[in-house]
């Protein structure tokens, strides 16, 4: 049985929280709303950021009011939009009438956090070369303040390959290296679809390579990571990090650290090119 694959329960609820993945930081929570239904949350002692998957939402609560938040038909149909706030916060998620809607809850601990707000800006880009192609959605990184929470979504396109080369962020150690839990959403199209994601360590006392579904997630508490989309199906993920500090520092595994520079190819031995 796998250590890192979680499936939905039988209701199609995905719920990971620090106690089930026997770590420290990171919570998240996969939501559907039917159309005009209602949520509410308290964020106790941690921030959360809500990212609206699919659909379009309205949150109220004691910060403000915030209407038609996402409006995309599915996360494979345009940039990523959400929420923010801080500890201490009870908050309202409604869908829309117009069409049923999905959200992420993405948690960490924290003790003031920063000013709740919308995320109306995500920082949208394409990464990688070639089959390492994919598009970038930066909903809480470098762009938006938090005391922990990162936040990115990934859209792989067919026969794409994405968190590559693999990385790895599990050793306290700035500015090198930073220490960040990690969680992946996956949704596939179609969803009759899989994607494959391996996560392994340099002894390989982890070394788990699995088949994920529409729905899963797929939890990284240290080592190199990466994920493949096979040829006729597209994998979207959302990227749930926390740690000690709030910096994204990774190590690439040596033996494919050299993939990362643009246009790098094979010679006739397996390995970087030395035309």
């Amino acid at each position: 049985m796998s250590t890192i694959l979680k499936r939905p329960a039988t209701d199609g609820t995905i719920v990971v929280t620090p106690e089930s993945a026997g770590w420290t930081y990171v919570g998240f929570e996969a939501v559907d709303l039917a159309p005009g239904a209602t949520v509410t949350y308290e964020t106790g002692a941690r921030e959360t950021c809500v990212v609206v998957i699919s659909g379009t939402v309205h949150v109220r609560s004691e910060h403000g009011d915030w209407t038609d938040l996402g409006g995309r038909k599915d996360p494979f149909s345009g940039p990523p939009e959400g929420a923010y706030f801080p500890p201490g916060s009870t908050y309202l998620v409604e869908a829309a009438s117009s069409g049923p809607a999905e959200i992420g809850l993405c948690h960490a601990p924290a003790s003031k956090g920063t000013a709740a707000r919308a995320l109306r800006s995500a920082e949208v880009s394409r990464r990688g070369y070639d089959v390492h192609e994919r598009i970038v959605g930066n909903v809480m990184m470098a762009n938006e303040d938090a005391e922990r929470l990162l936040v990115t979504e990934v859209v792989t396109p067919s026969g794409h390959w994405s968190s590559y080369p693999p990385h790895k962020h599990d050793v306290d150690a700035l500015p090198a290296e930073s220490y960040l839990e990690e969680t992946y959403y996956h949704r596939v199209m179609p969803a009759t679809g899989f994607g494959l994601q391996r996560v392994y360590t340099d002894d390989r006392s982890l070394d788990e390579t699995v088949a994920f579904a529409d729905r899963d997630v797929v939890l990284v508490p240290r080592g190199y990571h990466t994920v493949a989309a096979p040829p006729g199906v597209a994998v979207y993920y959302l990227n749930v990090m926390a740690g000690p500090s709030r910096e994204w520092a990774f190590t690439d595994d040596p033996a494919l650290a050299w993939t990362r520079a643009e246009g790098a190819t094979l010679d006739g031995r397996l390995g970087p090119s030395t035309s």
